[in-house]
């Protein structure tokens, strides 16, 4: 009977029924950075956080939310070079090596100016080791590069390098720049521009200090780059791998109308500069879609202020129960972060999940495949309502039955825990109320 009017009660005074919300919070408060671009983990169990600093610097810390001080990994901002600050080009990625707890091996993508005498921006795929007696700093004597690719102008500089779950490292580069690609860069398979790469760097071949995977796609096909796993691409500023799923996500950042997101295959050819997303390029133009690997997902620029897409990560995290299974990305301008979600074979629904207001500039996991995103001088991290306990997506009566079962049956189950007390009773049960009531 007792049992009965409680939940009668709960019943009686729980009237509304609200979407699950998301915020976002400083990751770390106490920590800023200059002009940060990338936020890593080592893979080694540490569970330290690397931000990567577009003028040449990566700092580290421990990932704990009241961190007072962060190291200086590495400072190579004497070889790194912006361009007076021009936003596409610096040390634009970092990759920790999949046995890096053994080797102490990680990788940098960044730009000088030694292009010959033309002062233009050349991509840069260098290895260092990190310093064997300390951790958290790395030997900037070591550097060993890898590979030099010369660019034409100075924007479109891609900048992702990520070591896939193959072991192979992938190395994302625009399509020379300018704008509309005007040398073709993009679906011509004799020129590096414009492509994602896949090379082995446990091996060296002739004058190359990486090898050819054998089952690279164009190894067999004439004049083109044996380098090449997809091309079509016009500037793939970030790509990440689900690490469920093993699908490779990329964000092509669009021309003057459209903003794309891929999933990127072996061999396959994504359409720049003869469409723009699955539309033609120029507007008005002929083209064969069916030629091309279309989107999995478009939006249109410039529509309510949106004007660049970050991309994210796949999330599988533990925290954000909501998200999980969701692309998550965002847009640079205005700080909008979307989840981009499977609904059938054929069909993706994208969900607005919050406008920051902050120019996001990279996506990131740590070692718990928690989310984190960067942008101005901070690291930040998204906070969910917790609740949702039928995991409906909507936080409302029916999570209060279910929060009201678990107390009478003794059952801890920690999305309940509203207050974090580590106890589920009736003080989560009025704290989900208040929720439920605004």
């Amino acid at each position: 009977m007792k049992k009965y009017f409680f939940i009668n009660f709960i019943i009686l005074i729980s009237i509304g029924i609200i979407q699950s919300e998301y915020s976002i919070e400083n990751a770390f408060p106490n920590l800023s950075f200059t002009s940060p671009v990338g936020i890593h983990h080592a893979g080694d169990g540490s569970d330290r956080i690397f931000v990567v600093e577009q003028e040449g610097r990566i700092k580290v810390f421990p990932n704990e939310e009241n961190a007072t001080n962060s190291s200086t990994f590495l400072d190579i901002r004497s070889i790194v070079d912006q361009d007076g600050g021009y936003t596409e080009e610096g040390l634009l990625g970092l990759a920790f090596h999949p046995n890096y707890s053994q080797n102490g091996y990680f990788y940098v993508h960044y730009t000088d100016h030694l292009n010959g005498n033309l002062n233009l921006p050349r991509n840069i795929l260098a290895r260092y080791n990190v310093n064997p007696n300390n951790p958290n700093q790395a030997n900037p004597n070591s550097e060993e590069v890898i590979m030099i690719i010369d660019q034409p102008y100075h924007n479109h500089n891609g900048g992702q390098i990520g070591f896939g779950p193959d072991g192979y490292l992938y190395i994302s580069l625009g399509d020379g720049g300018s704008g509309g690609d005007p040398q073709g860069n993009s679906q011509n398979l004799s020129t590096l521009l414009g492509t994602i790469l896949r090379i082995d760097i446990n091996s060296t071949s002739g004058d190359l200090n990486y090898t050819i995977p054998i089952d690279n796609p164009f190894t067999e096909v004439l004049n083109a780059r044996d380098e090449i796993y997809a091309y079509g691409l016009r500037n793939v500023w970030r790509f990440s791998w689900d690490t469920e799923t093993g699908l490779l996500w990329a964000a092509d950042v669009g021309q003057n109308a459209w903003e794309e997101i891929d999933i990127i295959y072996s061999g396959f050819n994504y359409g720049w500069n003869v469409m723009e997303a699955s539309h033609c390029y120029p507007p008005g133009s002929d083209c064969e879609p069916d030629n091309y690997e279309l989107p999995v997902y478009e939006y249109e620029l410039y529509v309510d202020g949106v004007c660049s897409s970050t991309g994210g990560y796949v999330y599988r995290g533990n925290k954000l129960f909501t998200l999980k299974g969701k692309y998550i990305y965002g847009d640079w301008c205005t700080g909008d972060i979307w989840a981009l979600d499977k609904v059938n074979n054929q069909t993706y629904i994208n969900e607005d999940i919050i406008r920051t207001g902050i120019n996001i500039t990279s996506f990131g996991l740590d070692q718990n495949n928690e989310i984190l995103f960067c942008g101005n001088s901070s690291v930040y991290k998204i906070k969910s309502t917790f609740g949702d306990l039928n995991l409906d997506d909507q936080i409302n009566i029916l999570d209060i039955v279910q929060l009201v079962s678990y107390i009478l049956e003794n059952d801890y189950i920690q999305n309940g825990d509203i207050n974090s007390d580590q106890i589920i009773n009736v003080l989560d049960v009025i704290q989900l109320i208040n929720v439920i009531l605004g």
